[in-house]
């Protein structure tokens, strides 16, 4: 059974960095592709970035690109979300997602395995 768990979510100020992240069980996402998408108060689940675990290929969504950097680590199994320059506008709560297969897509329903969430509160 394929699980995904995420910490680092918190409360940081504007300006200030934080770094999730992702750890898979059950499985090696090996060829895959993993993903952040995050839930602001009041709105839809949006995209904010995805990666082929090989790494040869990231998407961003354009509102983080430049201060966001999705990273991964094959041997542990995990990736990561570095949130730098961070806005209260990023305020949400984050999920991370992963999909077999090379194909990186924008849309949550392409991605079978999700995260529980984590928090990420930005104050101005």
């Amino acid at each position: 059974q394929v699980q995904l768990v995420e910490s680092g979510g918190g409360l940081v100020q504007a300006g200030g960095s934080l770094r999730l992240s992702c750890a898979a069980s059950g499985r090696t996402f090996g060829s895959d592709v993993m993903a952040f998408f995050r839930r602001p108060p009041g709105k839809e689940r949006e995209f904010v970035t995805a990666m082929s675990s090989r790494g040869d290929t990231t998407v961003y969504a354009d509102s983080v690109k430049g201060r966001f950097t999705i990273s991964g680590d094959n041997a542990k199994n995990t990736w990561y979300l570095q949130m730098n320059s961070l806005k209260p506008e990023d305020t949400a709560v984050y999920y991370c997602a992963a999909r077999l297969g090379s194909g990186i897509f924008r849309l949550s329903g392409n991605y079978p395995y999700w995260g529980q969430g984590t928090q990420v509160t930005v104050s101005s």
